[in-house]
């Protein structure tokens, strides 16, 4: 346990180290060195002190027992202030069980102490600095062998929370772009040559990720716009006291023909477009009348 690397010169002597008889598995540092060290991660335990983590533009202060990975080539992530203490840990990154990506997408990233695995960490690699007579001894090596499944467990629900933070952002940023899709496709619902490709072309986007929108709505493209239409071509019909070819509705709203309409609406509503024109004019007739009487008056 030592100040921060900023803060205290660098030792030539040895750190020392819990062991295990197939090598070093966590070696407790005086700091945190210099040098490029790509087979490590280190993972500072604050102590106490002004410690800042800096992580695109974010800034997180420490408080005591948070803890850190981080790693000599990107020691800018932390900014030390005045009499802080950190407490830091070498750890062969072949033993975590990830990949080189997925641990780099942890660097810097702050552990909160205090809760959950995270404090469950702290507390043991805490303890595990304090007893220096258990370094070299069996029960030194077993109990840095735990702090290496303890790590290796903690930097998984790092990657799990980052990888749930992406997709909430994902979805959040789908559903924006799906808003913006619905108008367009109001506001251009009367064009006969909208289509997947025409939307996704005005969007800037590709047929491919238009389709994943809407799936994930539990729709499709093509079936959202002949839905519009049909809710349009319906309301249209039960509010006109005048009869409407089918032909003519039909070119207006977008259908390749008056049959595929006429098959279409009675396939949506169980009934043809003129039954239904019929059924809304006999109910509206009797309301337009009183509306005319109340006029006269």
């Amino acid at each position: 346990m030592s100040r921060a690397p900023e803060r205290v010169p660098r030792q030539a002597t040895a750190p020392t180290s819990p062991s295990s008889r197939s090598g070093q598995l966590v070696q407790m540092l005086s700091e945190m060195p210099d040098t490029k060290d790509r087979n490590h991660v280190y993972l500072g335990v604050h102590v106490r002190g002004p410690v800042t983590v800096v992580r695109e533009r974010a800034k997180t202060l420490l408080e005591p027992n948070d803890l850190v990975f981080c790693d000599p080539v990107r020691r800018h992530l932390l900014r030390f202030g005045e009499d802080c203490q950190m407490i830091f840990f070498r750890v062969p990154r072949c033993y975590l069980g990830v990949s080189e990506s997925e641990l780099d997408r942890v660097l810097g990233v702050p552990v909160r102490g205090g809760e959950g695995i995270g404090a469950l960490a702290s507390d043991f690699l805490t303890a595990l600095a304090a007893k220096a007579e258990l370094r070299r001894s069996t029960i030194g090596d077993r109990r840095a062998r735990t702090a290496v499944q303890l790590l290796s467990v903690l930097v998984m629900e790092l990657l799990e929370a980052e990888t749930a933070d992406a997709a909430d952002d994902a979805l959040g940023a789908g559903n924006e772009m799906l808003s913006r899709i619905h108008a367009h496709i109001e506001e251009h619902l009367m064009d006969p040559d909208l289509s997947p490709e025409s939307i996704a072309r005005a969007h800037h986007i590709s047929v491919r990720y238009l389709q994943k929108l809407f799936q994930n709505d539990g729709s499709t493209v093509s079936q959202w716009v002949r839905q519009r239409r049909l809710e349009s071509c319906r309301f249209e019909l039960g509010r006109s006291t005048r009869r409407t070819t089918m032909a003519a509705m039909a070119h207006r709203w977008g259908f390749s023909s008056p049959s595929h309409f006429s098959r279409t609406f009675r396939g949506a509503y169980g009934m043809s477009p003129s039954e239904w024109q019929a059924l809304a004019t006999s109910a509206l007739a009797p309301m337009i009348a009183d509306a005319q009487d109340e006029r006269r008056r």
